[in-house]
């Protein structure tokens, strides 16, 4: 397992829609082990796979970052099923270094996925969970959280997206 380099804001394989995987072998097993390293390292919550280079539809959440192992999470195909409310909180990305925003998002969801066994699960997540798997399937999709301010707000933020999209030109 590796810790691999995470995707910043201003490359387009963000935008990229993952595709979704047919099986679950030792090649896919290893993405996900450095996605863990990864999102650990990082000091992250969650990490999916197009954020770190892969087009597999996968993601890895751990909203203890690491203090319960058995609260990791690694979804393969997640769809969310079921919203419920609202709630408005900041937010922020491993791919947007230094950018935090207030996101409306449900506050809770139901989600389908398989896990790294192929097993079909479910997972219903509340409050910081629900928020997390929104933003990593939202990630999946090739949808980014900024996609959800309203422009006023992405224009007073635009010189901070500037500057990430010139780190990643160099």
């Amino acid at each position: 397992m590796s810790v691999l380099e995470i995707r910043k804001y201003g490359d387009p394989f963000l935008r990229r829609k993952t595709i979704p995987l047919e099986r679950i072998d030792d090649r896919i097993r290893e993405i996900v082990y450095s996605m863990i390293d990864t999102m650990r390292d990082s000091k992250g919550i969650g990490l999916a796979a197009n954020q770190v280079g892969f087009i597999e539809r996968i993601c890895v959440i751990d909203t203890t970052k690491g203090e319960k192992k058995e609260d990791l999470l690694v979804l393969v195909n997640p769809e969310i099923v079921d919203r419920t409310g609202k709630v408005k909180l900041e937010e922020g990305c491993l791919s947007f270094p230094g950018i935090v925003e207030e996101i409306e998002r449900a506050y809770k969801v139901k989600v389908k996925a398989l896990n790294l066994e192929g097993k079909e699960i479910e997972i219903v997540g509340e409050d910081l969970l629900a928020r997390v798997l929104q933003h990593e399937i939202d990630h999946l999709n090739g949808i980014l959280f900024i996609d959800y301010l309203h422009f006023v707000r992405k224009l007073v933020i635009q010189k901070k997206l500037n500057e990430l999209k010139n780190i990643h030109k160099r």
